[in-house]
């Protein structure tokens, strides 16, 4: 029997003008989905001005479940409530093929409204 071991999870936080950019490696599950939303987070309190772009980069993601799923509404909330746009970019065929499957792709990437918090 083969044992695979789990991807480490990486985060690294880029700021550009008026922009958050987060990359996501590894894979983001229910041991690390909380590590995503408490860095990022930290991330967005520490901007200021607050991004009006926060960017999810998805290039180096190995894996993603339901409690990372949970995690990327959260992020889209709190993003919202800035005012802020979420992108997800560079998004591997698996977190596509989630994205579609819940027909959570267009929540998560349309235009913050003054009326979500």
């Amino acid at each position: 029997m083969t044992h695979l071991t789990p991807s480490e999870f990486t985060l690294t936080f880029r700021r550009e003008p008026a922009t958050l950019i987060v990359m996501i490696g590894g894979e983001l599950d229910h041991d690390t989905s909380n590590d995503l939303l408490d860095e990022v987070g930290q991330e967005l309190t520490a901007c200021r001005p607050f991004p009006r772009d926060v960017r999810l980069e998805f290039g180096e993601l190995e894996h993603i479940d339901s409690s990372g799923l949970t995690a990327l509404l959260m992020i889209h909330r709190r993003t919202s409530a800035l005012g802020a746009t979420l992108h997800l970019d560079n998004r591997p065929p698996h977190l596509e093929r989630m994205l579609r499957l819940t027909n959570v792709l267009d929540h998560l990437t349309a235009p913050p409204t003054h009326d979500e918090t």
